[in-house]
């Protein structure tokens, strides 16, 4: 009797081949299956269901029997041979087959992208920088100020002095191309800061010293970039008029100002509770700082070709997070979406890092049989919600879901990689005095 006969190519480092031919007495078992299923739901005049003859249907249904054994056979064998030779796939298989011949051995085949195989190198002993800052009194006065500009009050500008930086304008605005006005460039009652940056380069440092209820012209030349091309590198004419001026008022650092607080009983409290914040990120920012660096060390060493869907995959992740943040910050679907599909091949030199970097702690954590335990998560889990002052249980209860346990491991296992790497390094701390000093 023959035999299964499975054949396997490798196309190149990230992409194989496997060839299957099965026999046509298995084929036929499985056609009659399926025949067997469909007479049970078919329906022609004159025959009661589940009564049909074979030949009756074979009339019928031919082609969809057909096609269904050969996805069967194909789905069977292919997850099969993968399982037998411990393969990892991480694309969808391109099935190539020519569909069923009565009494002959059914053939197919899929090509697949894998991770590739390689022996990781030069992790061990490291020469390495690490940044130690010293968080001083500017960081913390600074910081005090951002807390301030968030309380914050606006007041109408009462008298008739013009418009400043920092202040906040009611305008109503209409652009114009080539002496033609387009509904895209008009507002009304649109409220802007000057000096935040959001609209056009040079348009709001043009409405400095406008006074209320004057109108004005304002030239601009539109970014070579911008996402609307009929725009892009055009110079266009917007008529301005400010409608409502109003200014930032800015409350007093003192005992009144802690009382917006309730965890804090002095303005001590308050300094003293920025500082261990700012303390605490400023070594989260030397360890990722660091953690990069092991990065491009880890991927200048290990030269190696990743397999294109995954990259695919994650130019996709970067996309969809792009237009998520065009919409946060005001930007209409279409036009965060169109915005992020341009960002596509700007996208892809840095999705291969990610991608390698992955894949190389991947290969360094299976060489050091670096395993994550129920007590690793159990203990995470704990620690988060201590930090972040959250309910065990409810947090707890987020990573029963699967995918978001399985994305808490990889992160886990990541941070076990790093941490060995950074045992093994030779590292010199730098001393900074201060978050903006240099080094």
């Amino acid at each position: 009797m023959s035999q299964v006969v499975v054949k396997m190519e490798e196309l190149s480092p990230v992409k194989k081949k496997i060839s299957v031919e099965i026999p046509w007495s298995e084929v036929k078992n499985e056609l009659d299956a399926v025949y067997r299923d469909v007479g049970k739901k078919a329906k022609i005049k004159g025959f009661r269901p589940g009564k049909i003859p074979r030949k009756m249907l074979e009339t019928y249904y031919k082609d969809q029997a057909e096609g269904e054994t050969a996805t069967n056979i194909v789905n069977k064998y292919y997850w099969q041979t993968l399982e037998d030779k411990g393969i990892v796939a991480v694309s969808r298989p391109e099935i190539n087959q020519e569909g069923l011949k009565e009494n002959t051995d059914f053939s197919f085949s899929a090509s697949f992208e894998t991770e590739p195989e390689f022996e990781p190198k030069g992790y061990k002993g490291i020469e390495l920088e690490k940044e130690k800052i010293q968080v001083n009194d500017n960081d913390v006065e600074k910081r005090v100020n951002e807390i301030r500009q968030m309380f914050a009050t606006m007041e109408e500008v009462k008298d008739d002095r013009p418009a400043i930086n920092g202040d906040f304008v009611t305008i109503d605005f209409a652009g114009s191309l080539n002496g033609e006005l387009f509904k895209d460039l008009k507002a009304d009652d649109y409220f802007l800061e000057i000096g935040s940056q959001r609209f056009i380069p040079g348009f709001e440092e043009q409405l400095i010293g406008m006074k209320n209820g004057e109108t004005k012209s304002i030239k601009v030349v539109f970014p070579e970039d911008y996402q609307e091309n009929k725009f892009a590198g055009k110079e266009v004419i917007f008529n301005v008029t400010v409608k409502n001026i109003k200014e930032k008022k800015l409350p007093e650092i003192d005992d009144n100002f802690i009382k917006n607080f309730d965890r804090y009983n002095s303005l001590e409290d308050l300094k003293n509770d920025v500082r261990k914040t700012l303390e605490e990120k400023s070594d989260h920012l030397a360890e990722t700082n660091l953690q990069n660096r092991i990065t491009e060390i880890l991927i200048k060493e290990n030269d190696f070709e990743v397999p294109p869907s995954l990259v695919e995959r994650q130019i996709y992740y970067m996309m969809a997070d792009t237009q998520k943040r065009m919409i946060s910050a005001g930007m209409d679907e279409k036009n965060a979406m169109d915005f992020s599909f341009k960002m596509h091949d700007k996208y892809k030199d840095d999705a291969a890092k990610i991608v390698k970097s992955f894949l190389l702690l991947k290969k360094i954590a299976k060489k050091e049989c670096f395993v994550v335990e129920e007590n690793d998560i159990e203990k995470y889990i704990m620690e988060s919600a201590a930090r972040y002052g959250r309910d065990y249980e409810s947090l707890r209860k987020m990573y029963d879901d699967e995918e978001r346990k399985e994305g808490l491991k990889s992160e886990l296992m990541q941070k076990k990689v790093f941490d060995f790497i950074e045992l093994n390094a030779n590292i010199k701390v730098v001393e900074k005095n201060g978050m903006n000093a240099e080094v």
